[in-house]
Order: structure tokens, then C-alpha cells, then sequence
């Protein structure tokens, strides 16, 4: 990279492929899809946090006229026994099989345990009424501190704690544990030291559109399932593996997805589907109401951060140290490894330590949300450093950019850093008119940086040369954020032609190779350098058809500009991609190319956002009245999907910050599971997002690209906090920032 290439397409914004069907309500959606005989699929769903289910009488559903199957955890082949482990069966299978069907127990309230296919929606309802469930109610836990009490109720009494030499059952899951140096030295060579505690409530990835299948199951056991997901090969895996299917059997046709941000990559009603189906012998359509979305599916679940950092006179950090506790739901697998993974990650430190602890509780498994783990990590740090920079009255952006990490800086989690962008960013910051602008009465500005690792992961990608001279690439990832204009771009820079002669195809699992899902900030960098790997193959064959007509070697052929050049030769006519197309039946048959990998070299991604609020100081309501996301993107390769990715994030994280959390009664059940309880932020709520997009490209990335997906959910919570605080005086550790929190914290400032 280190030659600046002009480019034909990449930079430029061309209209996404499947924009005019979006707008218009032509293309389909989980729900949309339906069969001929179809059914209606239900599930019925615990009232109790955790109980024994002492029995379940389906009889009554059963014989309701209309019904056509009743399935319980019964029904599903057995993953728990000992010979099943014996066999190759997965700890985190078990628990995907047990948050699909509960058994035994309810762990949560919105649990399923039983489920019902009938010839319409209101019988299938009435079926559900018709299921008669005896529990026997248990003690439940519905928070980190409950649930690492001393002698407190247990949820699973055969778990231990994985990573530690552990005694006896635990609700703790796991305890992980990284950083380098010896902290204690870092905390004696400080002038300050800063030990800070803060907290986070559960809140959900807010899709738009609710989770949804249609299951077709044979005669002979081939099932095919359209399903809204990030990642159509994951739903076939785990659909499969929890019916023992062979995964050939399966076909996973993937309908477009109206959004997931992380909560759609695993499965809840795919594989009741299909087992409806095949008991059925008739299609089976699954559709979440929105309150079952709320209740059931994963959301991001409450943490608890300790955090202490110590900071020499001249502003440079010697040691940082946190102890975070990240809730996991009912069978773990909270976020926590990347929580510690990133909380100290956009700093150089040369003593650094964090801990983490995946904490189980009566709450709906966790599921993965934008950055996983990052902005609960990114809310504590930020705001400690914002405090150190106030205390050594320094600019806040100065401290920061005084210990930036750079190439060669050794990560907190393992790693020494490569070709990065965080002093770029923050510069760029730095330099923005927002930053220096003036503030108006009761206003407040507040900055913070962010930080993701980004993902590689497996990619598959097809490119079939048409009789006309047109493109068609094939990929095995979902596209939510524009990934279709992104490689097809990518596709027609390599083979020098128009963008529109270039159409992306989302692949079924029967059409192309494995590709890991939506997710990770992966499909622009992974699968793109599939796809460019697949042009190549197409274009080393272009070369070979050329090089037999001219009958020279095809090492003299030269590709240029969507033609076959002879090399050195001036008055031989080039072959024109058409003409090779179109004569390649005579000279070899059809023309197509495959690649798959597993992508290395990701370009971690930082982000540093400007963020200005007024506070009603008699109401305790905080507006969010300015707001700039800067971002190293490595090199954009359709700004305006970045941009918007920025803006998207941006605008979760200031309802992260402000409202949204889940809320408990005393018994676990959810009383805000719906759009109006629970509120997400409306265009109403926020001023323009601007955007400045830095491009410090990524050398191991034919175009420097860098994941940009996740990043900008991570800096505005410690954004919007810290301009909260310049607007109040008082610095707030526990999120949302309610009206009434703010006005409590207004009235105690020492108690926030």
C-alpha cells in the first residue's frame, strides 16, 4: 500500500443492488415466505423465573380440532445423557438445546417448553391455553451480586466454574484472566491512582424485524428452512446437530434480514420448525411477536466493572487494572473475554491486568450485540481517564493521544499492534470544528475512543461469467449493511468493468461453500478477499482462452481494463471480457471461479466520537443536541454504508447511554417487553451524526479495508456520560442515564 492506486470504483457511492426492492416492499423477509398447506407454528413460554416443571399435559392441544402437532423437549433427541456426551456431545450444545426447549426446569421467564402447529394462528393460540404445566416455583437469581452471593440458589448444581480450581458448583461460568507486568509496580510508579466502580443494565439489539422460519420437512428426512439470520450456515449447523440431522439434508435458504446486530446468529424456533414440520408432514411457519423477542430472545445482560488506573504527573499511564463481571444468562457465555480483551486495548500500558467472570443468572441466554463486551468496557475506562484529564487539567484529547497505542505497541491482550489508526483518529478528532465550537447554558461536551479487534473467520465466494459479459458473484453471508455494493465493487475493480454489469447473489447452503456469519465486522474484509481470490481464478482462465486464440503462452497475456492485452504487442486487437464470455463455449466451456479461506491479517479498528448534550436541570432529561463519529475505516470502500454503519452505531449507543435497559419485577419477569416500554431512540431524538472517515489502510487487505461494523457502538456511551457530567458536575457510573437518575445525581452528586 505503499504506492497510492486510483480506483474506478472503490471510494465512490454507488446505488445499493438491492435498494429499489427494499424501499419498495418487493423483497422478502422472514415472515414473507409461505407454502401451499402450510401450518402455524407456537410456542408456549414460562411465567417463572426458574422452576421445576413437575409435568406437562399436551392431551387437550393435542385433540383440538385444527392441531396438527405438539412437540415438547421429549420430542428432541437426547443431548444430555452420558452416552450422548460419549458421542461427541458439546457443553454449549447442551445449553443451545436447553434455551431452545427447556428441560427439566425453567430458567427464565419467557423459557419455551412446549410448542404447537395448527391450520391457523388462533387455533394454534388456543392450543397453547390447552397445555397444562404444573411447576413447582424455585429460588431465583436476577443479578451478578445475588448470584455470586455466599450459599445463595444455584442454577445449575453440576456446573463449576471453568478456569479456576473450583470446590463446588458455582453460578459463576467462567474466569478468564490477561494483561502483561506486574500492576502493583505500575500503581507504586503513580502520582494518581483512580479505582472507579461502574454498572450496566440489560438491554436488546432493538431489531426491527422479529425472528422468523418456514420449515418444509419430507417424506424422506430432507428439510429445506427459510430464515431470517446473520448466518444461514450457522442456523443449518445447529438445526441440525440439535435433531441429529445430516447436514446435508438440510438446505438453509436465507431470507433478507431486518437487522440483527449480533442477536441473530444463533437459533430459537428453527428447530421446533422443523420438527413440527416432520411430524406434521406439512409446512410450518414460526413468526416471534415482539414481546417474545424481548422475553426469549438474547439480549446483552447487566455488568459490573471495577476499574483502577494509575497515571504519573506528566499524564503517561502506568498501570491499569479491572475486574469486570459480565452477566451470561442462565447458561453463561457472556461477553466477558472480549470485555477484557478491549477494555484497556487503545492504550499503551506497561503494567496491565484484567479479570473477568461470566456470570449465570434467571435471565434469557446473552447474545452477542455490536463489539460484544466493548461498550460496557470503553463506559469505564473513558471515564476514568476523562476524570484524570480533568484532575491534571489536561485536554482530554491530548491524554489520550499522549498514550495512544501504535504500530509495535504491545495490546493488553496479547498482541504487539500492526499498521493501526488511533492517533490518526484522534487527531483527526482533535482537529474537527465540533471540538472547538461553543457551548450554549447547561450544555456539556464529552469525548471518548473505542476499540475492536475485528474478525477474519471462514468465507466462501463463487464468480460465474455470464454469455453476455456480466458478473455474478456468490456469497454465503446475509447482507445487512450494503455488503452486496461492496463486493461487487470490489469485483468489478478486479476485472476493470462497470459496477452494473456486476450482480451479488446471497447463496443458499446447497449453492455455495461454508461462510461463518453477518457478524465481527468480517464480511467487506473476509469474504471480499474470497471474492477477489474467485475473480482472480476467472481471470487467470480469460487469460488461458486468450492465450489460445493468439496461441502464445498465457504468461505474455495481460489482463487490463476488462480486456486480455498482449504484452509488448501493439497492433494485436485486445479480447474484450464480451467477446471472451461469449465465445467460451469454442474455446474451453463456461468460464467460473471458486475460493474459500480462512481470512487472516484483520485491520483493528478505532473510533473517537464528539458528543455535546443539554441537561434540563429541573427535569433530570438529557438531549443529545451535537454529535461527530470519527473512525479509521482502512479504506472505505463504499463511504456512504460506512458512514452509515458510524451513524447507526452512534445512535444505539446514546440509547444505551440515556433509556434503554430491561426491567424486572421482584419475581424475574420482564415488564417493559415491547417498543413502547422499552425505548430505543427515534429519529426525533437525535440531532445529524456527523461522520469523518480516516483511512489508514490495512496492508493485509488487497484494498486496506478494516471492519468497520462494530467500533462505533463502543465510544458513545463514555461520550454522552462525560458530556453529561461537563453539563452537571457529577459523574455518573451507572447507566441509563434516566431522568430521574440524572436528577438524583444532581441533588447527591458524591452518591452517583
Amino acid at each position: 500500500m505503499s504506492e497510492e492506486k486510483k480506483f474506478r470504483w472503490v471510494g465512490t457511492r454507488p446505488i445499493r443492488p438491492d435498494g429499489i426492492d427494499k424501499v419498495t416492499g418487493r423483497a422478502n423477509y422472514g415472515a414473507d415466505f409461505a407454502l401451499p398447506g402450510m401450518l402455524w407454528g407456537k410456542v408456549l413460554r414460562s411465567p417463572h423465573a426458574h422452576a421445576r416443571i413437575v409435568s406437562i399435559d399436551t392431551e387437550k392441544a393435542r385433540t383440538l380440532e385444527g392441531v396438527r402437532a405438539v412437540i415438547t423437549a421429549q420430542d428432541l433427541p437426547d443431548l444430555f445423557s452420558e452416552k450422548a456426551r460419549a458421542q461427541g456431545g458439546h457443553h454449549d450444545m447442551n445449553d443451545l438445546a436447553q434455551n431452545v426447549m427447556a428441560r427439566g426446569r425453567v430458567l427464565y421467564h419467557g423459557h419455551a417448553l412446549a410448542a404447537v402447529a395448527a391450520v391457523s394462528s388462533e387455533i394454534a393460540d388456543r392450543a397453547l391455553g390447552l397445555i397444562e404445566v404444573e411447576y413447582e416455583p424455585l429460588p431465583h437469581v436476577l443479578d451478578i451480586e445475588a448470584a455470586t452471593a455466599e450459599g445463595g440458589p444455584l442454577i445449575h448444581e453440576d456446573r463449576v466454574t471453568q478456569g479456576v480450581e473450583a470446590s463446588g458448583p458455582s453460578n459463576i461460568a467462567k474466569r478468564v484472566e490477561m494483561g502483561h507486568g506486574d500492576t502493583e509496580e505500575g500503581f507504586a510508579e503513580a502520582d494518581i491512582v483512580i479505582e472507579r466502580e461502574f454498572t450496566t443494565s440489560p438491554v436488546h439489539q432493538g431489531y426491527i424485524e422479529p425472528h422468523a422460519c418456514l420449515a418444509q420437512s419430507a417424506s424422506d428426512g430432507r428439510t429445506t428452512l427459510w430464515c431470517s439470520s446473520q448466518g444461514h450456515f450457522a442456523m443449518r449447523d445447529y438445526t441440525a446437530r440439535l435433531l441429529g440431522m445430516d447436514l446435508s439434508l438440510l438446505q438453509v435458504i436465507p431470507a433478507e434480514i431486518g437487522g440483527g446486530f449480533g442477536g441473530k446468529t444463533t437459533i430459537y424456533l428453527e428447530p421446533l420448525a422443523v420438527l413440527l414440520s416432520r411430524k406434521a408432514g406439512r409446512p410450518v411457519k414460526m413468526v416471534m411477536s415482539r414481546e417474545e423477542v424481548f422475553r426469549a430472545s438474547g439480549p446483552v445482560l447487566g455488568t459490573r466493572i471495577k476499574l483502577k488506573l494509575g497515571v504519573r504527573s506528566d499524564g503517561v499511564f502506568t498501570a491499569g487494572e479491572a475486574t469486570l463481571h459480565y452477566e451470561g444468562g442462565a447458561f453463561g457465555g457472556s461477553s466477558v473475554m472480549a470485555g477484557c480483551m478491549t477494555v484497556f486495548a487503545p492504550y499503551a500500558f506497561p503494567h496491565v491486568r484484567s479479570i473477568g467472570y461470566d456470570v449465570m443468572v434467571n435471565k434469557p441466554k446473552g447474545a452477542a450485540y455490536r463489539a460484544p463486551g466493548a461498550p460496557m468496557a470503553a463506559f469505564a475506562l473513558e471515564t476514568v481517564v476523562d476524570e484524570v484529564a480533568a484532575r491534571l487539567e489536561v485536554d482530554p484529547v491530548d491524554l489520550r493521544l499522549r498514550n495512544a497505542v501504535k504500530e509495535g505497541t504491545l495490546a493488553s491482550f496479547g498482541p504487539r499492534y500492526k499498521r493501526i489508526g488511533c492517533v490518526e483518529t484522534l487527531e483527526a478528532l482533535r482537529d474537527h470544528p465540533h471540538y472547538s465550537a461553543p457551548l450554549a447554558a447547561n450544555q456539556g461536551r464529552g469525548v471518548a475512543l473505542g476499540f475492536w479487534f475485528n474478525a477474519g473467520l471462514q468465507s466462501s465466494a463463487g464468480v460465474n461469467l455470464n454469455p453476455d459479459g456480466t458478473v455474478t458473484v456468490l456469497s454465503g453471508n446475509p447482507d445487512i449493511g450494503g455488503s452486496r455494493a461492496s463486493l461487487a465493487m470490489m469485483a468489478a475493480e478486479e476485472f476493470g468493468i462497470h459496477y452494473d454489469r456486476v450482480e451479488v447473489v446471497v447463496a443458499d447452503t446447497h449453492s455455495i461453500g461454508y461462510t461463518d456469519v453477518t457478524g465481527g465486522s468480517r464480511v467487506t474484509f473476509a469474504t471480499g478477499m474470497a471474492v477477489i481470490d474467485a475473480a482472480a481464478e476467472v481471470m487467470r482462465q480469460l487469460r488461458e482462452r486468450a492465450a489460445a486464440v493468439w496461441e502464445v503462452d498465457a504468461e505474455k497475456v495481460l489482463w487490463v481494463d476488462g480486456e486480455a492485452r498482449l504484452e509488448g504487442d501493439d497492433e494485436r486487437e485486445p479480447l474484450s471480457l464480451e467477446k471472451l464470455a461469449r465465445d467460451a463455449g469454442r474455446t474451453g466451456g463456461p468460464i467460473s471461479g471458486r475460493a474459500a479461506l480462512t481470512a487472516r491479517g484483520v485491520g483493528m479498528g478505532f473510533g473517537a466520537h464528539i458528543c455535546d448534550v443539554e441537561v434540563d436541570k429541573e427535569t433530570g432529561r438529557v438531549e443529545v443536541v451535537r454529535y461527530t463519529a470519527v473512525q479509521d475505516a482502512g479504506r472505505a470502500i463504499h463511504p456512504s454504508y460506512v458512514e452509515g454503519q458510524m451513524q447507526g452505531g452512534a445512535v444505539q449507543g446514546i440509547g444505551w447511554a440515556l433509556n434503554e435497559e430491561y426491567v424486572f419485577d421482584a419475581d424475574g419477569k420482564l415488564e417493559n417487553p415491547g417498543f413502547l416500554d422499552y425505548r430505543i431512540p427515534v429519529a426525533s431524538d437525535v440531532p445529524m451524526i456527523d461522520t469523518v472517515i480516516v483511512e489508514v489502510p490495512n496492508p493485509n487487505h488487497p484494498y486496506g479495508v478494516r471492519g468497520v461494523g462494530e467500533v462505533p457502538i463502543v465510544p458513545p456511551i463514555p461520550a454522552v456520560v462525560n458530556a453529561v457530567h461537563a453539563a452537571t458536575g457529577v459523574r455518573y457510573r451507572d447507566l441509563p442515564l434516566s431522568p430521574p437518575r440524572v436528577l438524583k445525581g444532581m441533588a447527591t452528586p458524591d452518591a452517583a
